[in-house]
């Protein structure tokens, strides 16, 4: 048995456990991971409804077992692969001549946990990420004396792990000297709790092994929250590197006052050099970076299969690439390039399918956004925890969504127009003068983008 079927295996065991056998069967039947690349891993699911479902109901925790039994793992997406005989097929098509796809070897330093295939090189530049482009030019001319800490954040596949990548190797291309190490939140925090639960003397060596690097790089802050005593090491370290002169990168998908059960002396502390976000990137950079993957896998589509995918693939570049990588993976099993119709047909079964936010989503998703309970925002309270989440729910579905002032009163348990229009017009005046409330609304409606056609 290799190394992803135990990997699976060991995942399914753990939702066997937690489900009804007839939910179990329903929806884990007949998957299996079709293979594992650069910390991505490509789950084979038997049709489009048992992948839809996956991802709206079981994705965070199938990638929080997937990470904590493989450290390596930094994300996963599902593939359709209707028949199962054609879904063995396909594995085994991909083990035996996997040295014929166009995408590359795995080339992760063994000692700073860098991926050399990740460079600026390969990095394309858009409106999107322009000012994280330069902000990391800077941080690289002058590492721990300028931007430091230096704080990118932004949704799901945007790009911020390859530009994580890309500034440590292009340190260590300037000076080999200096030590480097990129990691995890999860890892550094596996670390501690390992060297506590050993001793004493573990718990030093622990501090030790991170205060000797030049450059710490640490990767999905946002699983940060809750974590006390990892949170409170990490403080000490920050202080420790930064009044040392040397230089510390995070990355999350939240701007980091918004993530929940972070500590404020954290937050202050994150927010101290650098902050910039990655937006989503626009049509022609999502062009740009097929051509650049291709050119890369050494590995040629027509012009309009490019435009088209850059067209309907709009929501991050990870599922660009997952489209692009099913693609090439149709070529090597055919033997030759498809058409753009063969593509269409391919897109609808690999891509997720975008849909129109329900009411009932708005509220879940703006509530998740502030640490409040769901149905809170339905009942009658004047609390401020409550009160504010539920102005802005309001508000965003007035003006985003255009929904009627009495609908939305009715919706959110039964509330007369006249309240929901002197919610609005609050939010709209605070907007004038609270840069915080601008920034969480344009947090929130770029959480919605994902939801939304």
């Amino acid at each position: 048995m290799d190394d992803t079927r135990k990997l699976w295996d060991s995942v399914l065991v753990e939702f066997e456990l937690s489900l009804s056998p007839a939910n179990f069967t329903t929806w884990f039947k007949n998957t299996g991971i079709l293979k594992e690349e650069e910390g991505m891993v490509f789950v084979s699911v038997p049709t489009q409804f048992t992948k839809e479902w996956l991802v709206n109901h079981y994705h965070k925790n199938i990638l929080r077992l997937l990470r904590t039994k493989a450290e390596r793992v930094r994300g996963v997406e599902y593939i359709v692969t209707k028949e199962p005989e054609r879904r063995e097929e396909m594995s085994l098509s991909i083990v035996s001549e996997d040295r014929e796809l166009p995408l590359g070897e795995v080339t992760v330093n063994q000692e700073n946990n860098l991926n050399s295939r990740y460079t600026f090189e390969n990095f394309v530049v858009g409106p999107f990420n322009e000012l994280a482009h330069a902000a990391a030019q800077a941080v690289i001319k002058r590492p721990g004396s300028i931007y430091n800490p230096f704080f990118i954040y932004g949704n799901t596949g945007h790009g911020k792990t390859h530009l994580l990548y890309a500034i440590g190797n292009q340190i260590r291309k300037e000076d080999s000297s200096k030590k480097i190490l990129y990691t995890t939140v999860d890892k550094f925090s596996n670390d501690y709790v390992n060297a506590v639960l050993s001793g004493g003397q573990n718990v030093a060596a622990f501090k030790d092994s991170y205060r000797k690097y030049d450059v710490l790089i640490v990767d999905d802050i946002q699983f940060l929250g809750k974590k006390e005593k990892t949170q409170e090491e990490l403080f000490h370290l920050y202080d420790h590197l930064v009044n040392n002169q040397k230089q510390i990168i995070f990355s999350s998908d939240k701007h980091p006052n918004y993530i929940p059960h972070l500590e404020d002396r954290l937050k202050s502390r994150f927010s101290a050099g650098m902050t910039v976000d990655i937006q989503p990137p626009d049509q022609e950079t999502r062009a740009a970076i097929l051509r650049s993957k291709l050119a890369i896998y050494k590995a040629h589509l027509s012009e309009d299969i490019v435009q088209y995918l850059s067209e309907a693939v709009n929501s991050n570049i990870r599922e660009l690439e997952g489209a692009l990588n099913a693609i090439l993976l149709q070529v090597q099993l055919k033997k030759k390039e498809p058409s753009l119709l063969e593509v269409k047909s391919l897109i609808r079964e690999t891509i997720k399918p975008k849909k129109i936010v329900s009411i009932k989503d708005v509220v879940r998703l703006i509530a998740e956004f502030y640490n409040t309970d769901e149905s809170s925002i339905y009942e009658k309270t004047r609390k401020k925890v409550v009160v504010k989440p539920r102005q802005i729910i309001m508000y965003i579905l007035r003006e985003d969504f255009k929904i009627s002032y009495p609908t939305i009163g009715e919706k959110l348990g039964g509330r007369d127009h006249t309240t929901v229009i002197h919610s609005c017009e609050k939010i709209k005046e605070d907007l004038k003068s609270d840069i915080n409330l601008v920034q969480e609304i344009e947090q929130i409606r770029n959480i919605l983008k994902q939801y939304v056609i």
